[in-house]
């Protein structure tokens, strides 16, 4: 009995002495890992303007679609196009969404009173119009001003000379007023003409008395 007493303590021992032995030589265990939400994405960065009633730069949450940003833009003006928009097309940070006007209907084109032509004030002088060829004899200041190269100054000259000087007897003559140089000349000679001036009137003879 004894015997058998002792082979029960041996073998419990000897299973306590392994016990500790491997509970010693155990590495050590690590610490437990925890599982941290992700984090949440950053807000999205966008510019809505056009037919919106406050365009601007603004900022919405992530995988926010078109519609949110009009509704962060003050909603649609009255003339906005809505239909041109896909309102469900998410937001890409960085872009940018125009909103169209509509265009102008017919009618409303029609509606719209024509503009009226102003009438001339009376101060206002009609512009002289003549046809070429000019007589340089008749034309009026005016008249000589439609010549090219022939402006205020070289028309009053011209006029001033014809009173001094009588009608030119031919084109040529024009030449003879002041600084109406070669290539003047050359740029009217086609458009202007000379009248034939008034034939002198002979003397009637006075009838001889009887």
């Amino acid at each position: 009995m004894k015997d058998l007493w002792k082979i029960l303590f041996s073998v419990f021992f000897t299973l306590l002495g392994v016990g500790l032995i491997l509970l010693v030589s155990a590495p050590p265990r690590g610490q437990p890992i925890r599982l941290e939400p992700p984090p949440s994405p950053a807000p999205l960065t966008v510019y809505i303007t056009g037919a919106v009633n406050k365009p601007g730069v603004y900022q919405l949450p992530f995988g926010s679609r078109v519609k949110d940003a009009v509704l962060a833009a003050g909603g649609f003006l009255a003339q906005a196009d809505e239909q041109a928009l896909n309102l469900a097309a998410r937001v890409e940070d960085g872009g940018q969404i125009t909103v169209p006007a509509l265009a102008p209907t017919l009618g409303s084109a029609q509606a719209s009173p024509p503009s009226a032509t102003p009438s001339p004030t009376p101060t206002e002088t009609p512009t002289p119009r003549s046809v070429f060829p000019i007589d340089i004899n008749t034309a009026t200041q005016e008249e000589l001003e439609l010549l090219p190269l022939i402006g205020p100054m070289r028309a009053a000259r011209i006029a001033g000379y014809r009173r001094s000087h009588g009608p030119f007897q031919s084109i040529e003559d024009i030449r003879k007023v002041y600084d109406i140089k070669p290539e003047v000349y050359e740029a009217i000679r086609d458009l202007i003409i000379v009248s034939e001036p008034p034939a002198t009137a002979s003397p009637t003879a006075s009838p001889t008395a009887s």
